[in-house]
């Protein structure tokens, strides 16, 4: 189990180049599906096991992102709907820098997210699989829509930003809906029901 992020943990500031954690990224999914392709002979009963403790690891890990930027979209829906107080406003630059950093690599969750160990059985192949889509959900697409919102609070007709903030919201729905395959996956082998992850489905702002 991951820490939840509290108050009196340091905040670490923002400044590695995309360039660098897109490779971490990459590097992260291969190393995970590279792990999960070496075969391991268990019970149904064992696999069942190991699955739900990777999936009480795999949870609370992707939470903090989730909920940021679940935030994040929230804060500029209200923006454009005007209903965001002066002050919430005001406050939204630091919600928002929280929330950046909470679907970055210098976060402890994510930090933790990207070293699950998945067992190399069938079913934990495709489990394997979902830990990695869910560090392109939040260290990719996440990630790529606070950073457009962070922009578009400053900029609202940024053009870059608003394309940006498109795809990252399309590539959050697709990334979700790989990840809810690769566990119904996972759930045929094992013939049981293990926990979703939690990538829930974002709010859409209109720019209408």
């Amino acid at each position: 189990m991951t820490e939840s992020q509290g108050d009196t943990r340091p905040k670490p500031r923002w400044y590695r180049r995309r360039a660098t954690l897109v490779a971490a990224a990459v590097v992260v999914v291969v190393a995970i599906t590279v792990i999960t392709d070496l075969p391991v002979h268990t019970s149904r009963a064992s696999d069942i096991s190991v699955e739900q403790g990777v999936m009480a690891e795999l949870n609370p890990d992707l939470a903090p992102c989730a909920y940021a930027v679940h935030e994040a979209l929230g804060i500029w829906g209200d923006q454009l709907a005007h209903t965001l107080s002066a002050e919430d406003e005001k406050e939204s630059g630091s919600l928002l820098s929280d929330d950046q950093q909470a679907c970055s690599f210098t976060d402890e969750s994510i930090y933790d997210l990207s070293n699950i160990e998945v067992p190399g059985s069938p079913a934990g192949k495709d489990l394997g699989d979902l830990v990695a889509t869910s560090v392109l959900w939040t260290t990719s697409d996440a990630l790529k829509a606070i950073e457009a919102v962070q922009t578009l609070m400053v900029s609202p007709q940024d053009g870059s930003a608003l394309t940006s903030l498109d795809k990252a919201e399309d590539a959050m729905a697709a990334d979700r809906a790989a990840g809810l395959r690769e566990l119904d996956r996972a759930d045929q082998v094992l013939d049981t029901k293990l926990p979703r992850p939690d990538m829930p489905a974002m709010p859409t702002p209109k720019t209408n």
